[in-house]
């Protein structure tokens, strides 16, 4: 699967080349996430084996750090088209009813991403005016809990620019993709991974 490259013009098209930066930023912080976590499992291991002081408050750290972890580069994967998607049953359609079920499943991706960001943000609210913190060394929790319905929003504009996306080649099939994810066959795909690993050498 790859994302279909934005044209120069047209409504969706500007819309996925403003959210982009931002999906690959989010998705960049996700990525210090875990080195951070990275580097601070080693840090815990080496203080408790050479000098028997494990670090304060480890386990709140990597409890805290899970959210931006798991949902900040959602948004970028759906972009990207790395997400599992039924490929199998879509690789069958083509035109009008390959983008209706597109349609269909960006409708329900935007519904329950909606529910989520509906809980989450609240959740993050009761958190904030109640102070909650971890167990151990009661960092506060809200931020982390913050980042959910901040990165399920970004995931809600992208799957609305995909739905655009998709209405538009609906509507018309021979248009010029924008926002949307276009799939790949297995051959195309090993011929860029063979190509890629070429150039790196």
């Amino acid at each position: 699967m790859r994302h279909a490259p934005p044209p120069t013009r047209g409504p969706v098209a500007r819309a996925d080349r403003l959210l982009s930066p931002v999906e690959d930023a989010t998705n960049l912080i996700a990525a210090l996430f875990v080195f951070a976590l990275m580097c601070l499992g080693i840090a815990q291991v080496v203080m408790r084996t050479l000098f028997d002081t494990p670090l304060t408050g480890y386990v709140d750290l990597v409890e805290l750090s899970m959210a931006g972890m798991a949902f900040l580069g959602a948004a970028y994967t759906q972009r990207m088209g790395a997400h599992i998607r039924m490929e199998l049953a879509l690789g069958q359609l083509s035109g009008r009813k390959l983008w209706a079920a597109e349609i269909l499943g960006a409708l329900i991706g935007m519904a329950v991403i909606g529910v989520l960001i509906w809980y989450s943000a609240g959740h993050f609210w009761r958190s904030y005016e109640l102070g909650d913190t971890t167990m151990d060394a009661e960092y506060p929790v809200w931020p982390s809990k913050l980042v959910v319905p901040v990165a399920f929003s970004l995931w809600f504009l992208r799957l609305a620019i995909q739905l655009a996306g998709a209405v538009r080649l609906f509507i018309d099939p021979a248009r010029d993709p924008q926002g949307v994810t276009l799939m790949k066959d297995a051959a195309q795909t090993a011929k860029e991974e063979a190509d890629a690993a070429q150039e790196e050498r």
